[in-house]
């Protein structure tokens, strides 16, 4: 493989790296377990076997007799997915009291590794979106469950008069 493939890859995992931090900025600014070095990780490490995973196919799998890949290429992805799954649980915690801490987090996690692998794929314009969409999510969620909690604690309210 040539030096220039090399660097174009290299820029595709840094930049998939890059986009997994913006949305750990937000994770490590409302102080959760994961922020913003596990979310570059795993955007960073989910286009890394994605791209390893298309190098492996490309030298290592037997060609069929029409000269095609014999290899799955979603098997990557598909171990990809399980292994942030893995991770993504880990955030998870159970309390005595019933409550659930860790979705949002892990539901991150999860978001991050698809960035990731849809730069690696050069999907680049669909990987920034749904990096802003993150991001826009994990900001505006607080303040619109804020708004409805609120709504719910005040109750219904009374028939307005002039609606009459």
């Amino acid at each position: 493989m040539s030096f220039s493939a090399e660097m174009t890859d290299f820029g595709l995992v840094a930049l998939a790296g890059l986009l997994g931090g913006a949305i750990g900025i937000e994770r490590e600014l409302a102080d959760k377990p994961a922020g913003l070095r596990t979310h570059i990780f795993v955007a960073a490490g989910a286009a890394l076997l994605v791209v390893l995973g298309e190098t492996a196919l490309g030298t290592m799998q037997p060609r069929g007799p029409d000269g095609r890949v014999a290899g799955d290429p979603i098997r990557v992805i598909q171990a990809i997915v399980v292994g942030i799954s893995f991770l993504g649980a880990g955030t998870i915690i159970h309390r005595r009291d019933s409550s659930i801490e860790g979705l949002t987090t892990a539901a991150s996690i999860f978001l991050t590794a698809g960035i990731g692998i849809a730069v690696a794929l050069l999907r680049i314009w669909l990987a920034v979106g749904m990096t802003l969409f993150g991001v826009l999510v994990l900001t505006s969620a607080p303040w619109i469950e804020g708004r409805l909690l609120r709504k719910r604690l005040r109750g219904p309210r009374p028939a307005d008069e002039d609606a009459r």
